[in-house]
């Protein structure tokens, strides 16, 4: 993993990026604090509660914060999810590195914390098109999303607000309606909610490259392993699995298109 100089890797960079500026800012599973630190040195946040379930993570989060004499704009608190959060201290919610599922549960666990918060700046690390069905589902809209490829691992995050109004993403021409699970708008052409939610929307709109070269290796991991089982005794587990495979290839298919 390469960091610069003030700790962050380019994933945690990317993620800090994503923080609307003059935000107080809500950091669950902050770990060392590296991602608090860097808002308040940068200007980008007003203040940082920084959370952790663990006790290790926030004890060297606190060593991290007293070193860069930040104790007075970074708070630390022990805390499962959202459980420590109280109403209005902070308007943008950063959880980054967390499965997608646990991601979801946090969220849900506390919703009226959840809903607190003007914005999400969300990383999670599976279960990507789950989670961000989950996220249209409950109303939220994307209207952001990057990629970064680190470590020969592809990261991607977002931004999503909920809002009663369409939200536009600000990849030009990007629509990302956040209602309930009844799109009634404006993706971009060729762009279907299943696209979305696979690939991301924002990502998909502005030819995102990282995107592309992750379609492009899953596309070639598929081919393998369907040609891997070419010669395979045909089970009806071995078929359930190869129908599988041909509609994940479907889809990459669908979405590489959309470069050309």
């Amino acid at each position: 993993m390469n960091t610069g100089k003030n700790g962050l890797s380019r994933r945690l960079q990317a993620v800090a990026d994503l923080v609307s500026p003059g935000k107080r800012v809500c950091d669950v599973g902050c770990d060392h604090g590296y991602v608090s630190i860097y808002l308040i040195e940068s200007g980008r946040a007003d203040a940082v509660l920084a959370m952790d379930v663990n006790r290790g993570p926030l004890e060297r989060a606190r060593i991290n914060v007293e070193k860069h004499g930040l104790t007075g704009y970074i708070t630390l608190r022990l805390s499962n999810g959202l459980g420590a959060y109280r109403t209005g201290e902070a308007q943008s919610l950063v959880i980054a590195g967390m499965g997608g599922r646990l991601m979801q549960s946090i969220l849900t666990k506390d919703k009226e914390k959840t809903e607190d918060f003007e914005e999400l700046i969300l990383q999670p690390q599976s279960e990507l098109a789950l989670f961000r069905k989950f996220l249209r589902t409950e109303g939220y809209t994307i209207v952001q999303e990057e990629m970064i490829l680190e470590g020969g691992k592809f990261y991607p995050m977002m931004k999503a607000r909920k809002k009663p109004v369409y939200g536009i993403c600000q990849a030009e021409g990007c629509v990302s309606a956040g209602d309930g699970g009844q799109q009634q708008s404006g993706l971009p052409d060729g762009i279907t909610k299943e696209l979305a939610d696979a690939f991301g929307s924002c990502l998909l709109a502005k030819r995102d490259p990282v995107l592309y070269e992750y379609i492009f290796r899953q596309k070639e991991d598929i081919l393998r392993l369907i040609h891997a089982m070419g010669g395979q005794e045909e089970s009806e587990r071995c078929r359930k699995r190869r129908e599988e495979l041909k509609a994940e290839l479907s889809l990459l298919t669908q979405a590489e298109r959309l470069y050309q």
